[in-house]
């Protein structure tokens, strides 16, 4: 079902930050990326249609941080900071007067999700993060940080393309053209300078461990803009964490093969639609494309790294301080949800699927 996105503003440290809500039923967050801009975001087509898909049955909720979009365009220092960021999503819950709700956190708003998730457990009953990552130091080398920074601050136009042939993977030369103006007219030279330095400093490693939601990671296995083993890693660090990995290069969801994300996100939000089967641990589901995928808990990563490394169950389990029947007991869950009888099988089929 369509719906049009009612346009409101609160009031946080000082000065105006604009919010959309779309639709009706159990609250959906979706903190803040990089750059956005809730007017022009949803008129684009692919956007809309993404979103309408995934939050259908709910009622969404995105934002534009300070600085960009629809919000007051002046950036304070402490608005670049992990605690300006939970701040600012609280803000948000607590204008709807929202006791819990659900979080959607994308690319660099996954780390907004996370700190909130683990400092306000009782406000967050699931969490759903894609494209996401710990360490943004990780995300490419200091030298790249700095070039791209830089030329995002002197030369916008131009900073303004590479990030689009970064974020949109394989897309023709004409969306790649949409999305440089667009990202031009949500921000400023200085803002968009000033944000993607914060996404490289962005760490929230000592967050995962405090993480208490059940939890879905998605990711594609060649995003250009966040790499695939960072999400891998975080599914790892979260405990009980599921993972599930897509193929694809683009790192916006609706770029791409967006309906592979929006069955993904889904078969948490609404299993029974998706056709897939939750527990309360785990979600396992098979996509109809890739037949032999299996979505590994945070756990039974660590577990299958270890398996890989040769490794016995009672090496695994004294790494890990497990006893060797849990160790046995996840290897041969591995092994049901690849698909594979024995370990070895098991583990060449998961660096085929890049697990490993």
């Amino acid at each position: 079902m369509t719906h049009e996105a009612a346009i409101r503003f609160l009031r946080f440290a000082g000065r105006r930050v604009a919010y959309a809500v779309t639709g009706a039923g159990p609250p959906l967050i979706a903190p803040a990326w990089w750059v956005s801009h809730v007017e022009l975001d949803w008129r684009d087509q692919r956007f809309r249609g993404f979103w309408e898909s995934v939050a259908d049955g709910f009622a969404l909720v995105r934002y534009d941080r300070p600085g960009v979009g629809m919000s007051d365009r002046d950036v304070r220092a402490e608005d670049l900071t992990l605690d300006g960021e939970v701040g600012l999503l609280r803000a948000v819950l607590d204008e709807l007067g929202l006791e819990q709700s659900t979080l959607i956190g994308g690319s660099s708003g996954g780390c907004a999700a996370i700190a909130f998730a683990a400092r306000f457990p009782e406000r967050v009953s699931r969490l759903l993060l894609y494209g996401a990552y710990a360490d943004g130091s990780s995300i490419t080398s200091p030298e790249v940080r700095e070039a791209i920074v830089a030329t995002v601050r002197s030369h916008w136009g131009l900073g303004s393309r590479v990030l689009a042939d970064i974020l949109l993977g394989e897309a023709g030369s004409a969306e790649q053209e949409r999305l440089a103006r667009y990202q031009r007219a949500a921000a400023s030279p200085e803002t968009a300078a000033a944000l993607l330095g914060f996404v490289y400093r962005g760490d929230v490693r000592a967050e995962t461990q405090q993480v208490h939601a059940p939890t879905l990671v998605v990711h594609r296995r060649c995003d250009r803009a966040i790499p695939y083993h960072l999400g891998r890693e975080l599914a790892a660090a979260i405990p009980g964490a599921t993972l599930i990995p897509l193929d694809g290069g683009a790192h916006f969801p609706w770029a791409g093969d967006a309906p592979s994300v929006a069955r993904a996100l889904r078969s948490v939000l609404a299993p029974e639609a998706a056709g897939s089967t939750a527990t309360a641990g785990a979600v396992v589901a098979r996509r109809s494309s890739e037949p032999a995928a299996a979505l590994l808990s945070g756990r039974e990563c660590e577990v299958l790294t270890l398996v890989a490394s040769g490794l016995s169950d009672q090496e695994i389990a004294e790494q890990l301080v497990l006893s060797p029947h849990t160790v046995h007991r996840h290897v041969a869950n591995i092994r049901h949800k690849l698909g594979r009888g024995s370990r070895a099988a098991a583990v060449a089929e998961a660096a085929r699927l890049g697990l490993l």
